[in-house]
């Protein structure tokens, strides 16, 4: 099991767009999200941040990732939460969120 920690930052006039579409998820999305090996997922807001955390449970990350990015429904999803959301400069190149380093875990 991976555990991923990323952050986005939410454009602050976007705050009850963004929570409103995340308070009635497509079920087609949560069903692509959980047949790509992603479990126990969370989106947490704090001072215009987003932070976002789930357990990837498959066996090739890379490969269901590209596998989600690349489904219609998910695209349409993210057509309409991508214009919520503002990128931090420090992300590497090819990341939307930005993953974040693991420092400490307790189960």
């Amino acid at each position: 099991m991976k555990r991923i920690g990323s952050l986005i930052r939410l454009l602050p006039e976007k705050y009850q767009e963004y929570k409103a579409l995340h308070a009635a998820v497509w079920p087609e999305i949560l069903a692509k999200i959980t047949c790509h090996g992603i479990r126990n997922y969370s989106i947490y807001h704090k001072d215009g941040f987003l932070f976002s955390y789930f357990e990837y449970v498959g066996s090739n990350f890379d490969a269901d990732m590209a596998k989600m990015a690349a489904d219609p429904k998910i695209q349409e999803w993210w057509q309409l939460c991508k214009p919520c959301q503002n990128p931090l400069d420090s992300r590497w190149a090819g990341e939307w969120w930005a993953d974040m380093e693991e420092l400490f875990h307790c189960d």
